[in-house]
């Protein structure tokens, strides 16, 4: 490769996106997709579950996502009965997202298949090379560039 390339850098980042692009092609093909959700359907659904109810700000916020992809994600799990919006008493104009019994139970099934479809991914790793990438990755997170998403 010319410079100024990193070919290390670069074979790093490429395995890293195609193991992503797999893994969740994967997830939505195997998982969600059969369910009428997408893996970002899952992720909010999965929040509320371990959250409780939530505002659809904060949600968008832990979720990395615009409010407006957030309101497009909450009106289509609402429609299918998943989530249901709730008012807040203190405040009438604000609202909180939920799971309802039935995305409740949806949610802890579709978690039950994704982990155990995860456990396939990984189990070439030993439990200590499964820790220590964990680690990596979460450090990379943790300092990336100040300017990235």
């Amino acid at each position: 490769m010319p410079p100024p390339a990193d070919p290390e850098a670069f074979e790093l980042a490429y395995n890293l996106l195609q193991l992503a692009y797999l893994l969740v092609t994967d997830l939505e093909t195997r998982i969600h997709r059969p369910r009428g959700w997408t893996l970002p359907g899952f992720r909010l659904m999965f929040k509320l579950w371990l959250l409780g109810p939530t505002q659809p700000a904060r949600l968008a916020e832990i979720s990395a996502m615009s409010r407006s992809a957030m309101t497009n994600a909450v009106n289509t799990l609402e429609r299918d009965g998943l989530v249901e919006r709730r008012p807040v008493p203190d405040d009438r104009r604000a609202v909180t997202v939920a799971l309802t019994a039935k995305g409740e139970i949806a949610v802890q099934e579709a978690f039950a298949e994704q982990t155990r479809r995860e456990q396939q991914w990984f189990a070439p790793l030993e439990p200590a090379e499964r820790t220590a990438l964990t680690t990596l990755l979460a450090r990379i997170l943790a300092t990336r560039p100040s300017d990235a998403p």
